[in-house]
């Protein structure tokens, strides 16, 4: 397939977010304004205003009517997005349960930020990894180009009807969500083509009948009944199947928007940076890669086998491409951008450590949790990390397993 012409836009992250949103032929976004996600929801109600989109644009009175106003959308068949961040994503909490049970495939960018209290507007990644059992697909993208590029996938990933899952896309708050880019942006048509129109699995509604899946008065079903013990059990497994396929389907997504937008990012799940016979490396998520990754190439330069594993999609976990990314790896370092407090560690160590439990090598696995309520995290910091993994390679001790870093003790 030949890679579209496109032309370049100096974009924000929230405004990358929006122009994706804009050329989605989205049916119904509907949302609540909340720092640092609020440019988003006011570039797409411009859109709207101006008639350059034939979009329904609900302003709601909390964040949890935002998400209830997408999930009804999405079960009569729209397509629907929404978008919010720290305790807006909180105040959504239980209507994120209800949506992914429903198998409604409802589009959110989450602005990461910190929750309260005290009260913080600045980036970490605590307010989505609260949401990482509520059955959303999760990815984290790097730059405001991924962050283009994801949302466009992200309705093909979760409207595939071997999945009916919502998917999250997060931006770092700040980092990502205001600082000016330059992003390449496809063709309106291009990206219709890509997406095209919303299908729908067949199922039999109580008259026996097989029919779309979805609310249609001409052809009645039921969605998000009273489910007790006889049948909850197994939706919930359907959900998990369902999760799991996803795996796949987001390689195979990833790859036909490659193919038009000349754009990877590893193979949709994970980005593997100089891994081939790194020594010792990190895994982490979000903006703070770009900065690892000139430290992994300082390190190179100087003779240091290093490399950086970037989780792209959280949820689904990618269990056997960490596992196959790592299995040279002798000394690793995991990087949080959020507590789990009293759980011994950040929540993506617990994750990776658990990995590598049956892993046919056992990396040492240090955890470094750092850049809570958005505080910087400088190349000389990550360059310390990376000075720690030295020494344990060299020592083959770890001295302290869970650090904070770039803290005043």
């Amino acid at each position: 397939m030949t890679v579209a012409k496109q032309k370049v836009l100096a974009l924000s992250g929230d405004e990358a977010v929006a122009y994706a949103v804009k050329q989605s032929d989205v049916d119904v976004i509907a949302a609540y304004p909340i720092t640092p996600q609020t440019i988003i929801v006011e570039r797409l109600s411009e859109y709207v205003h101006n008639g350059e989109v034939e979009t329904e644009f609900l302003c709601v009175e909390s964040e949890h009517s935002a998400l209830t106003a997408c999930l009804t959308a999405a079960a009569v068949g729209a397509r629907a997005f929404t978008a919010t961040a720290s305790a807006g994503l909180a105040l959504m909490h239980e209507i994120l349960y209800v949506t992914s049970g429903c198998r409604a495939p409802v589009v959110m960018a989450v602005a990461n930020r910190a929750l309260s209290a005290p009260i913080n507007i600045h980036c970490d990644h605590s307010d989505t990894m609260v949401e990482r059992d509520s059955g959303w697909i999760q990815i984290y993208t790097e730059n405001s180009q991924e962050a283009y590029d994801s949302i466009i996938q992200a309705f093909k990933i979760a409207e595939n009807p071997e999945i009916l899952l919502p998917v999250i896309v997060g931006l770092d708050g700040f980092f990502l969500s205001h600082t000016l880019e330059n992003v390449k942006i496809l063709p309106d048509e291009t990206v219709k083509n890509f997406l095209g129109v919303r299908r729908f699995p067949s199922v039999k509604n109580h008259e026996g009948k097989l029919v779309p899946f979805r609310l249609d008065p001409e052809n009645p079903l039921t969605i998000g009944p009273l489910d007790l013990y006889d049948y909850y059990f197994e939706h919930k497994r359907q959900q998990e199947e369902a999760m799991r396929r996803a795996s796949e389907i987001i390689k195979q997504v990833h790859e036909e928007y490659a193919n038009i937008s000349g754009r990877r990012y590893g193979d949709g799940l994970i980005e593997a940076y100089r891994m081939e016979d790194a020594e010792i490396a990190t895994v982490c998520l979000g903006s703070t890669a770009g900065t690892v990754k000139t430290v992994v190439d300082k390190l190179r330069y100087r003779g240091v086998k290093a490399g950086l594993l970037r989780i792209r999609t959280f949820r689904p976990l990618p269990v056997k491409e960490i596992t196959a990314a790592l299995e040279n790896v002798k000394v690793l370092g995991v990087m949080d951008r959020a507590c789990s407090f009293g759980g011994f560690g950040g929540p993506v160590f617990h994750e990776i450590r658990h990995i590598l439990y049956d892993a046919p090598t056992h990396p040492h696995v240090a955890n470094y949790i750092y850049g809570l309520g958005g505080r910087d995290m400088s190349y000389m910091l990550i360059n310390q990390i990376y000075q720690d993994l030295q020494k344990i390679l060299e020592t083959n001790r770890i001295e302290k397993l869970v650090q904070f870093i770039g803290l005043r003790e």
